[in-house]
């Protein structure tokens, strides 16, 4: 686990110099505190004798192998040289095949298996590998450079290509301080953190700058530069299976997957929060070691968000060794730096709970496992439910057309995590909406005509005409022909897991030097969960079902049973209270850095509605304050 940086030019005026490279990797240091390389070829020349020099750079977590295993790593003649981050579970299998068609191997990581993996097949090698990555190849041989990044976007990956130059690193903090690239805000970005909280590949908050899209490679060569994609399931396509080939596949793929991913020089333990993922993973991850598995949950002394009682009971049914930290979250005292970290607006509030327990956990293991995937995979979310319902009632009469439904939409929202109006209100907004735009409802943050009016005339006329929908639906149209749940748990694998769960997890867990590792997002996982019918994993309005099919026996009953709560904070009661002077003092100051691209009056509406207790705008406040926070910190 680390973080890689570096560049390719094909012009001498375009150079990426070694003070620049050492300082690309350095600004993302906390990726990889254990080790620091960099190597570069300037007066590289490709097949014409034209320009094409290189320069890469690499920090060290180090997890496997922790005394070899540098980075950059070369193949035997020096010829392919790749910085990676991330770990490869399938490459000791790799190893033994590849070493069987007569590579000498110089380390015991897993890095080099993917060197000579590439020597042999290419691009191909990527559909081979299991893992979460973030892999650049120089190849000198082939004068060019290549790019990949894993399936499900665990591992992230920017770049920018302007002016004969392609600039790449894990983090976009080391693309801001190469002259010339982060530069202009894209305004169709800003609309996009608006709509979902996060930007969605492959756009980034800086005009001329993206992520690689998960389940892509890109290539800059001779002919130029292009992206491809080399993870081609199909969601669409439902397999036949017998419920109780179901379960038993689904007990080999996830056991195997936690063992893959017990493999550790260092300390490692699992995340617990006592729903129904972590737990299982956590069980499945004590059938792997002789000894208790070390485990961590975070609780809050806001009863509605401390779910650490049933982590315990977890823990105690599966003998280990726990640890419960309480923490008061100073969401004002990290605000900052958490907004530095995510290199670009962030709106998620979870990242805050994640942070916190990142933190605290790597004060203990260097390496944790997580359950993040199976709401996604296996339809946990509140969310489908409503979708599913919100169709059934369609179908029968035209519920958003019933007498008093206007009313109840005007009732006031309770700060509650689960309230019963909030969750009301939300699902009577949906109905009559196409359905698309229906599940946009549920994920969306600022709606459609609340944007529109937050928006000033100069910033609607940067706009481009493109809707931020149209993410959503690129990714809807993945599963055509499948069923409402199906349709929208895809949608999430390809959107909001990357996206959001992925960006999450990543950042936070780096900042501070944690590899987090996550079994159900195994792409093997993935794929059997998408063919699965659906009343394997949601019947009568509940979820998860084939997983409680298949592990009824490890963890106990009830937390198949109890109703599900987020990996959230109070964030309502905080803009009431702790954060009311900071947004005083900041998005309705004179000199609000949002006035760039919001009516003063619309932002004082929105502080003024939620102040007053008419409307529950927490998250919408929450994700004003992160844009300028973030805005603040570019000036």
């Amino acid at each position: 686990m680390c973080g890689i940086t570096g560049s390719v030019w094909l012009r001498d005026d375009r150079r990426v110099d070694d003070e620049l490279i050492r300082s690309m990797t350095q600004v993302i240091a906390h990726r990889g505190p254990d080790d620091s390389q960099t190597w570069c070829d300037p007066t590289h020349r490709d097949g014409q004798g034209r320009t094409m020099g290189v320069a890469l750079g690499f920090r060290r977590l180090s997890i496997i192998d922790l005394e070899g295993a540098r980075q950059p790593m070369a193949n035997e003649d020096g010829r392919v040289r790749m910085v990676f981050n991330g770990e490869i579970y399938n490459y000791q299998t790799l190893r033994q095949r590849l070493q069987g068609s007569g590579h000498r191997f110089a380390t015991e990581g897993d890095g080099e298996s993917i060197l000579h993996l590439y020597e042999d097949i290419g691009t191909d090698c990527f559909s081979q590998l299991n893992g979460m990555f973030a892999i650049a190849i120089w190849d000198a041989t082939r004068n060019r450079l290549v790019l990949a990044r894993d399936r499900i976007g665990q591992k992230p990956l920017f770049y920018s290509f302007k002016d004969g130059r392609l600039v790449f690193s894990s983090e976009l903090k080391s693309l801001s301080i190469v002259p010339g690239i982060c530069e202009e805000i894209d305004p169709a970005a800003v609309d996009e953190f608006l709509t979902y909280q996060y930007i969605p590949h492959p756009g980034t908050i800086w005009k001329g700058v993206h992520k690689l899209p998960p389940g892509h490679f890109a290539v800059l060569d001779s002919s130029g530069f292009r992206v491809e994609r080399y993870w081609n399931y199909d969601p669409s396509i439902e397999h036949a299976i017998s419920h109780g080939d179901a379960v038993e596949r689904l007990r080999e793929l996830l056991s195997d997957s936690v063992r893959l991913r017990m493999r550790s020089d260092v300390p490692l333990g699992s995340f617990l929060s006592g729903g129904i993922d972590s737990s299982l993973i956590t069980a499945l991850a004590g059938d792997c070691t002789d000894q208790p598995l070390r485990t961590f949950s975070i609780g809050f002394s806001v009863a509605d968000f401390d779910e650490t009682a049933y982590a315990a009971k977890v823990a105690g049914h599966l003998k280990t060794e726990h640890t419960r930290f309480e923490v008061t979250p100073d969401a004002i005292g990290i605000l900052d730096k958490l907004v530095w970290h995510y290199d670009e607006p962030f709106g998620d509030s979870s990242a805050v709970p994640t942070w916190y327990l990142s933190e605290l956990t790597r004060q203990s293991v260097k390496v944790a496992l997580s359950g993040d995937g199976g709401d996604e995979l296996f339809a946990g979310y509140d969310r489908y439910r409503a979708l599913w319902l919100s169709q059934k009632l369609q179908r029968l009469f035209p519920v958003h057309k019933m007498p008093g439904i206007g009313l109840i939409q005007r009732l006031p929202d309770s700060n509650q995590q689960r309230s019963l109006v909030r969750r009301g209100k939300r699902f009577l907004e949906a109905l009559g909406q196409p359905v698309v735009r229906r599940y946009l409802n549920w994920l969306q943050i600022f709606p459609e005509s609340m944007r529109a009016s937050l928006y000033t005339d100069e910033f609607v006329a940067e706009l481009p005409g493109e809707d931020p929908l149209a993410f959503l639906e690129s990714v809807w149209a993945r599963s055509e022909g499948r069923d409402i749940v199906t349709r929208a748990s895809t949608s999430d694998v390809l959107s909001y897991l990357p996206c959001d769960l992925m960006t999450k997890v990543d950042i936070a867990s780096m900042a501070h030097g944690l590899e987090v590792r996550q079994p159900m997002l195994d792409y093997r996982v993935v794929e059997f969960a998408a063919s699965l019918p659906v009343e394997y994993k949601f019947r009568g309005r509940r979820g998860k079902l084939l997983l409680q099919d298949a592990f009824a026996d490890r963890i106990p009953g009830e937390i198949f049973t109890r109703p599900k709560m987020g990996f959230g904070i109070p964030i309502g009661k905080w803009f009431r209270e702790d954060f009311r002077p900071l947004v005083h003092e900041t998005m309705l100051a004179d000199d609000a850095k949002i006035s760039r691209f919001f009516r003063r009056e619309a932002v004082a509406d929105l502080v003024h509605s939620h102040e007053s207790g008419q409307q529950n705008h927490g998250y919408r406040l929450w994700n004003l304050l992160v844009l300028e926070t973030w805005l603040r910190q570019q000036s």
